[in-house]
């Protein structure tokens, strides 16, 4: 007999195949934006099922609330030709069909009783995954963290640099112009006509 959790399942999974087509489907690059913060939404229902919180609130908040917004706003602000993105589209479906079928035996893979078993608990005292999650990140894998941080904030400064290279729009003032102002130049004095008659 199904449980209350097993409908919620199939709810949530089936919202979140039908906003996925939708966000290849729709001719409208919005609606594929709004369909795929859907799709993210589902997705973090599905990961609240697996009693996986700290996976739920990431989604939503790193990429509901930060990146598609972003996205949201530069599909809104640019002028996307709809008709030159969808060229072709369906010529990619056997490759597309071929890709899909690996990833449902991948997931098959996982999730059947043969390959599928409980995870240990690593820390006795851990009372949520959040912190069975962090003390694994900040033991075990300290260095790869450190160093997946270290990529970020060199991608980080790179995009800035590379944005930045050759413009000269920037407001910021010259310290040796500055020094080299006379007090004369500072304020000129220009004697003009009021413009009324006597």
């Amino acid at each position: 007999m199904m449980q209350f959790t097993d409908y919620l399942f199939y709810f949530f999974s089936s919202i979140l195949v039908l906003s996925s087509l939708r966000v290849i489907t729709a001719n409208n690059p919005v609606y594929s934006a709004l369909s795929l913060v859907l799709a993210f939404f589902s997705a973090a229902g599905i990961w609240l099922l697996l009693h996986a919180e700290f996976l739920a609130i990431a989604l939503v908040l790193v990429y509901v609330g930060a990146v598609m917004v972003l996205f949201l706003f530069v599909v809104m602000m640019l002028d996307i030709n709809t008709e030159t993105l969808k060229k072709g589209f369906w010529n990619y479906l056997p490759i597309a069909l071929i890709i899909s079928g690996l990833f449902i035996f991948e997931i098959y893979l996982v999730v059947t009783d043969k390959f599928f078993y409980e995870a240990k608990v690593l820390s006795e005292d851990a009372t949520s995954n959040t912190e069975l999650l962090g003390s694994v990140l900040y033991t075990d894998y300290l260095l790869p963290f450190q160093i997946a941080a270290v990529i970020l904030l060199v991608a980080i400064v790179s995009a800035i640099a590379l944005t930045m290279y050759g413009k000269k729009s920037h407001k910021g003032i010259d310290p040796k112009d500055q020094i080299r102002v006379d007090k004369k130049d500072r304020i000129r004095i220009v004697k003009m006509s009021s413009g009324k008659t006597k």
